[in-house]
C-alpha cells in the first residue's frame, strides 16, 4: 500500500477514545477516516470533542456502521465495542464485507475455536473470500500471559511447563476494570454475578487455548478457577472505595493439562491494593526461562499500543481469521 491505511474506528469508550487520540498524535500507522459508537451522547459529536480538544478533527461519530463502512472505504477497522464474540459477530462480519481489515480488542476472538467454534468457521471464511485479516488482540489477552509466554518458549528444545503470572493493583486502573473484577461488591452480589457468567477477567481460558496450541498440545482438561480477594480495610480509589470485607478484586486461574498432567498455568491477581504488580513468565525447559517484569505492563496504555502496532502486522498476514501466533512479530516504531 502507498499510502496510510485508512482507518475507522469502531466502538468510542475508554479504549477505542485512547486508540484515537493516539492515531491522531503519531500519525500513523493509518489515517482516522471514521467514528461509530451507539451511546446518544456522542452521536453527532466531532471525535475531537470526545478527545478534549477545542479544534474539530472532522471526523463526526455515528452509530450506523453500515454508512460509514460504505462511504470511508476503510483498509482496517479497530474494533473495541464488546468482550463477548457472540455480540461482536455481526458487527465484524460487516467490516469484512467491507473490505477492511479488523484489529479487535474482543478478549474471546483471541482464540474462539473452541468457545465459538461455528462464528469461528464463519468469520474465517468470510475473511478469505474478502481477502482480509482478522485479529483478536491487547495486552491480556493478547500479550502478556499468551504472547510472550509463546515467545519466551523460542529458545528452548523441550518445554515441560509454561507458568504465566498477573498482578494488577485495579486501583489505579479505569472505571470499567474495577467494575469487570467487581471491587465495591459484597461477596454475596460478587457470587450472584459469578453465576450468572461473563463476570471477572473475561479471555484467560483463550490465552490459555492459544499457548497450548502455539506448543503443539492438544488439552484434554481445562481447569478455571475465579475467586473474590476480599479488602482487608477501606480502600479508597479515584473511581470506588472498597469497604473492608467487601470484594476488592479477583483471583483467577486457568490450567491446561495432557494426560493428566499440568503442562500450562494462567494465574491472575487483579484487584485494588495489590502489592508487588507484576508480570512473570517461567519456563520449565531446556533451558529454563524465567522473565520478570516489575511493576508489570500498565494495561489501558499498552492495550491500545498493541492494536495500533497491529495493523501493519495483519495486513502483512494472509487472510482469514488470526490469532497472535499467525502473525509477525508486533513491535513499536521509534518515532522522534
Amino acid at each position: 500500500m502507498d499510502r496510510a491505511p485508512r482507518v475507522v474506528q469502531y466502538g468510542l469508550g475508554p479504549i477505542g477514545v485512547e486508540c484515537v487520540r493516539t492515531l491522531l498524535e503519531r500519525g500513523e500507522p493509518g489515517t482516522l477516516v471514521g467514528a461509530v459508537d451507539i451511546d446518544p451522547q456522542k452521536v453527532g459529536l466531532d471525535v475531537g470533542r470526545l478527545l478534549g480538544r477545542t479544534d474539530p478533527v472532522g471526523v463526526t461519530v455515528t452509530d450506523d456502521a453500515g454508512a460509514v463502512l460504505r462511504e470511508t472505504d476503510p483498509d482496517v477497522v479497530l474494533h473495541t465495542s464488546s468482550s463477548f464474540l457472540d455480540r461482536a459477530a455481526g458487527q465484524l462480519e460487516a467490516c469484512i464485507r467491507a473490505g477492511a481489515h479488523v484489529v479487535s480488542s474482543c478478549e474471546e476472538l483471541l482464540y474462539p475455536y473452541d468457545r465459538h467454534p461455528e462464528i469461528s468457521r464463519r468469520l474465517d471464511a468470510l475473511a478469505r473470500e474478502h481477502g482480509v485479516g482478522v485479529l483478536g488482540t491487547g495486552v491480556n489477552p493478547g500479550y502478556v500471559m499468551d504472547s510472550l509466554a509463546l515467545m519466551a518458549t523460542g529458545v528452548c528444545r523441550s518445554v515441560r511447563h509454561v507458568r504465566a503470572v498477573r498482578v494488577v493493583d485495579a486501583a489505579l486502573r479505569r472505571l470499567p476494570l474495577l467494575r469487570k473484577v467487581g471491587a465495591g461488591l459484597t461477596p454475596e452480589q460478587f457470587q450472584a454475578k459469578k453465576a450468572a457468567g461473563g463476570f471477572g477477567h473475561i479471555g484467560l481460558v483463550e490465552s490459555l487455548r492459544l499457548v497450548a496450541a502455539g506448543l503443539g498440545l492438544t488439552l484434554d482438561r481445562v481447569d478455571e478457577q475465579l475467586h473474590p480477594v476480599p479488602a482487608a480495610s477501606e480502600i479508597v480509589t479515584p473511581e470506588v472505595t472498597v469497604a473492608a470485607g467487601a470484594v476488592a478484586g479477583i483471583h483467577h486461574t486457568a490450567a491446561g493439562f495432557v494426560d493428566g498432567d499440568e503442562r500450562v498455568k494462567l494465574d491472575l491477581e487483579m484487584y485494588a491494593g495489590a502489592p508487588d504488580p507484576h508480570d512473570a513468565v517461567v519456563v520449565l525447559g531446556d533451558p529454563p526461562v524465567d522473565l520478570l517484569i516489575r511493576g508489570g505492563v500498565f494495561g489501558d496504555t499498552a492495550t491500545v499500543a498493541v492494536l495500533l502496532n497491529a495493523i501493519p502486522r495483519v495486513a502483512e498476514a494472509a487472510p482469514g481469521l488470526l490469532t497472535m501466533a499467525d502473525i509477525p512479530l508486533l513491535r513499536a516504531r521509534a518515532g522522534s
